[in-house]
């Protein structure tokens, strides 16, 4: 079994590394006060961006072209994401149909941008000898037992992923930038009152989620995949709203989240290793990540862990 554990959890890890990164983006835009329900299309928007410019640039020659990608994927995915903090800010439109529209335009914008660019609704295929090679940590993989699960043999996406909680968590919670941004989505006017910005803050949280929320989608696109096409995000990016609501808007929350989603999408592929599970039709397995997503969003998507402020829109005259 413990085999099993071990064969099973580097795996695990990369698919939950895409939702990770893209859960700790929700944090920001939720925590300022603004619910993006628009990550998926991000890291649509993203995952196409970064397989575009590495096919372009890989095969012109280009040295790094992956990192010249993946700094694209971010930029794109923030500018992307504009739109939604600009109707929501500034407009005061819904943030959940502003949010539902983005995911709609990402959806269609990347498959017809494929067309365009390569003439049928896929960008063409990236050698792998294009993307960051697997890489195993000294020291930290000698570590009994947690070296060879975290730190064996993974994609730089996977330690990028841990240094980012820590990142993310100190932001937050150890920095004044991070206390405004939270007291920005749990007592706006209060925030107002101090000095604070409201839409400012709020424009930074939305941005960088959108931004996170990308790149999210550009290591789901270069892990997993050598080309980007219309499924490749295939929903994850609701899979990372419920794990940023399942981890209770905290870092090291999402992490463990993620972790936990990403068992559930590659369950499926060691039934019959398993005698209990081996009976149960494999279609179960694939649509498993999306079943837990619904129950974690019925159960935790409450207003006790969600800020106070979440999803109003700001009114500066209101006390």
């Amino acid at each position: 079994m413990l085999d099993l554990i071990y064969e099973m959890f580097p795996i695990a890890i990369i698919s939950a590394v895409p939702l990770i990164i893209t859960g700790l983006g929700g944090i920001f835009s939720e925590r300022s006060g603004v619910v993006n329900i628009a990550l998926d299309g991000c890291m649509q928007i993203g995952g196409f961006v970064a397989a575009t410019l590495l096919v372009i640039l890989d095969g012109m020659g280009v040295p790094g072209a992956i990192w010249y990608a993946i700094i694209a994927a971010i930029i794109s995915g923030g500018v992307f994401v504009a739109i939604h903090a600009f109707a929501s800010i500034h407009m005061r439109a819904d943030q959940t149909i502003s949010g539902t529209a983005l995911n709609v335009l990402a959806g269609g914008l990347t498959i017809t941008l494929c067309e365009i660019i390569f003439g049928h609704k896929s960008t063409t295929a990236y050698g792998i000898s294009a993307i960051f090679p697997r890489i195993t940590v000294p020291f930290l993989s000698d570590i009994p037992v947690i070296g060879r699960l975290f730190f064996t043999n993974n994609y730089p996406f996977t330690y990028f992923a841990y240094v980012l909680v820590i990142v993310v968590w100190f932001m937050l919670y150890k920095t004044s930038f991070g206390l405004r941004l939270r007291s920005c989505g749990e007592y706006p006017q209060a925030s107002a009152s101090m000095g604070i910005s409201v839409q400012k803050m709020r424009w930074i949280g939305v941005v960088i989620s959108g931004m996170l929320a990308a790149l999210g989608g550009a290591s789901l696109v270069l892990m997993t995949q050598t080309y980007f096409h219309g499924g490749s995000i295939n929903g994850l990016g609701f899979v990372a709203i419920a794990t940023m609501i399942f981890g209770r808007y905290h870092p090291a929350g999402v992490l463990g989240a993620g972790i936990l989603f990403g068992f559930a999408q590659v369950l499926g592929h060691y039934t019959n290793s398993l005698p209990l599970l081996s009976a149960i039709p494999s279609q179960f397995f694939s649509m498993f990540p999306y079943v837990l997503t619904i129950v974690v969003l019925v159960i935790f998507s409450g207003k006790s862990f969600a800020p106070k402020a979440g999803g109003e829109i700001y009114d500066p005259g209101k006390r």
